[in-house]
């Protein structure tokens, strides 16, 4: 009997031995701790979706607007853009000699050759300068004496304002125009336009002052 005692207890020791242990409470882990950041991460991660979601959408939306407004055109008649019709000036015919021809030459016109100084020329800020035009006749009129070659536009850079031909003007004729001129006193590209009495053509002068 007693035998049997000494087995029975260190039976119970050893099956004692095998069981899983028990932790104490505080070392439970908090479930709900888990759950809460669980469930935190996975509001993060929705949110970031749906905010990928929306920029896909936009970005969608305006793809189809542009293409809507590339695509769509207009319906009716095309459009036609005109074409341009040169001016052409008053003439008069003349006889184009034994070839039986005709060639039209205006009556009243001129040109303004030789002219100085060259375009473009630059000058210093009120310096000195000399101009010259030679007026030719080109039309298929004779010009009465005392036709006026004056002043028309832009800055004034002679103290003459009109000069007057002298003579009867046949064409092809010419006649040189000299004048005294003064540059601007500030930096800059200056053109001034005179105009022969018709009018008949532009006289000009344009220079740099630096």
């Amino acid at each position: 009997m007693q035998k049997k005692m000494i087995f029975l207890a260190v039976l119970v020791l050893v099956l004692s031995g095998c069981l899983p242990g028990q932790n104490p409470a505080s070392e439970q882990p908090d479930i709900q701790a888990l759950v809460n950041t669980a469930v935190a991460e996975t509001m993060a991660v929705h949110t970031q979706v749906a905010a990928l979601v929306e920029q896909t959408v936009e970005a969608r939306q305006a793809e189809a607007t542009a293409t809507l407004e590339f695509t769509e055109t207009p319906t009716g008649t095309p459009l036609v853009i005109p074409t341009l019709t040169p001016f052409t000036p008053t003439v008069t015919p003349v006889s184009g000699g034994s070839s039986g021809g005709t060639v039209t030459q205006p009556q009243y016109a001129c040109i303004a050759i030789n002219n100085k100084p060259k375009d473009n020329t630059v000058f210093n800020r009120n310096a000195k300068f000399d101009i010259k035009w030679t007026i030719v006749n080109k039309g298929t009129k004779t010009w009465a004496r005392g036709v006026d070659v004056k002043y028309y536009s832009g800055p004034q850079m002679s103290g003459v304002k009109r000069v007057e031909i002298p003579k009867e003007m046949k064409p092809n004729d010419t006649y040189v125009i000299n004048l005294d001129a003064v540059a601007p006193d500030k930096k800059g590209f200056y053109v001034m336009t005179w105009i022969v009495d018709g009018p008949m053509c532009y006289p000009y002068v344009a220079i740099n002052v630096k």
